[in-house]
């Protein structure tokens, strides 16, 4: 486990102790439920009072039929109540990366929950941006497949907070970020399977951009590893900070990675580059064609 930054938990300092779980989501939810209570009480242990899993922390799975057989609705949802059981437990902020809740029969939802220190369920995010690439060999992916996209923008109230939700893939769209800013996001989450081949090429490049951009916290819980499913995710799991410095990082492998952040920097570095306020509508012209 990475050592903690020095620094207060006190609402009064506006500093807060942050816990990634890094993973290797297997195909066996239970297997990976079991997984998350234990990094979670590793990192509550270590003072973490919000702990953040990757996208598809229940389970890793490439096969259609192997997934609907494994993906149930959020009504009685046995990971699902587990995760809120392990929150109230603790009695931190879990914030659920994102495991997928079937929504149809033939579509399931790449959804986040954020779940407070009570177990209650305090936000939702369905994935908007849905991974349909091809980024060489035999690593193509088409996410719409399976997934249906969610279409809302969330931003979170923990205990005056501002926590912006996205997944994985939307970290490359960033007027989805500066639509949260704007929405009052302070801290940004973005939870993450990236493979090994776009997370060497761009992973740290956009997490740290999309913490410039803005000028919030990113923090970015990954999957690292080789999974069962035959997938191979990057990990490096990060705390970033407003002015795109990185505060932690993870490795390749499973691991717990806790640092403390200070909210106050936020105000700080959008005071020192106010590109918020900045922001102004425009229109696009498109030149060079006879009139």
């Amino acid at each position: 486990m990475a050592e903690p930054e020095t620094g207060s938990t006190s609402a009064a300092s506006r500093t807060l102790r942050v816990g990634l779980l890094q993973m290797c989501s297997s195909r066996d939810e239970a297997e990976n439920v079991a997984t998350v209570t234990g990094m979670a009480r590793e990192a509550a242990a270590a003072g973490a009072r919000y702990l953040q899993t990757p996208e598809f922390t229940s389970l890793m799975e490439m096969s259609r039929k192997r997934l609907f057989e494994a993906t149930h609705p959020e009504e009685g949802n046995r990971a699902l109540a587990a995760f809120r059981d392990l929150a109230r437990e603790l009695g931190v902020w879990l914030h659920i990366g994102s495991m997928g809740v079937l929504v149809r029969p033939d579509k399931i939802a790449n959804r986040s929950f954020l779940i407070g220190p009570d177990g209650e369920i305090r936000a939702r995010y369905d994935k908007i941006h849905m991974f349909d690439a091809a980024v060489g060999g035999r690593d193509n992916f088409r996410e719409s497949k399976n997934f249906e996209a969610g279409d809302r923008a969330v931003v979170a109230d923990m205990d005056g907070i501002g926590l912006g939700l996205s997944v994985c893939y939307d970290l490359r769209f960033p007027g989805l970020y500066r639509a949260l800013a704007h929405g009052g996001a302070q801290v940004l989450a973005v939870p993450s399977a990236f493979t090994r081949q776009t997370g060497e090429a761009h992973w740290h490049t956009l997490v740290k951009a999309r913490a410039i951009d803005q000028g919030a916290w990113v923090l970015a819980a990954a999957q690292g590893g080789n999974h069962a499913c035959g997938r191979e995710t990057y990990g490096h799991s990060l705390i970033v900070s407003p002015w795109g410095e990185v505060v932690a990082e993870g490795g390749v492998h499973p691991s717990v990675i806790v640092a403390d952040i200070e909210l106050g920097a936020v105000a700080e570095t959008r005071a020192r580059l106010p590109s918020l306020e900045h922001d102004r509508p425009f229109e696009v012209a498109r030149t060079g064609r006879p009139a």
